[in-house]
């Protein structure tokens, strides 16, 4: 059985925080890219497909409903994850489709119309604070930070 190491939402989705920072330590050995719209372009996946040769990381690219179906399957095999959502819409559709987190690091957001900033890196709107709170309340922890070594902000202390 594999192991989420981290799930995070992180706009950017691959990026130098999260090869360098977020996959050191717990044996990781594969990122997990969840996007709706890079999964559904062979172009943009064969990209981050192609990473893996650099970093050492095996990297895989799935819809929100394909990676459900890959925990579902055999909980990611000997995969140690760090799953990376693009929304955190397509985190709640990977959740109704099967997946099982107990945490997600809520970790860079950008600042669009109508979205507050929670911390720095991380600017929501109504929808997100309402699918955060369901997260929440439904006994996941979502915490907000940006790098391991920055203070890890609790959900209660963010979104007031």
């Amino acid at each position: 059985m594999g192991t989420i190491n981290l799930a995070r939402v992180d706009d950017r989705l691959i990026h130098g925080q999260v090869m360098t920072k977020w996959t050191k330590g717990f044996g990781t050995n594969s990122v997990y890219v969840v996007d709706n719209a890079t999964a559904a372009d062979d172009f943009m996946k064969d990209i981050y497909v192609s990473t893996n040769s650099t970093g050492g990381l095996s990297i895989k690219v799935y819809s929100a409903t394909e990676v459900a179906e890959e925990w579902k399957k055999d909980q990611f095999g000997n995969d140690k994850v760090v799953i990376v959502f693009k929304y955190i819409k397509e985190v709640k559709e990977a959740l109704a489709a099967g997946l099982e987190l107990k945490s997600l690091n809520i970790g860079g957001i950008s600042k669009k119309p109508n979205t507050d900033f929670v911390i720095p890196t991380v600017a929501i709107g109504d929808e997100e604070r309402a699918e955060l709170k369901e997260f929440h309340d439904n006994g996941i922890d979502v915490f907000f930070q940006t790098v391991p070594d920055s203070k890890k902000v609790e959900y209660n202390s963010a979104i007031k």
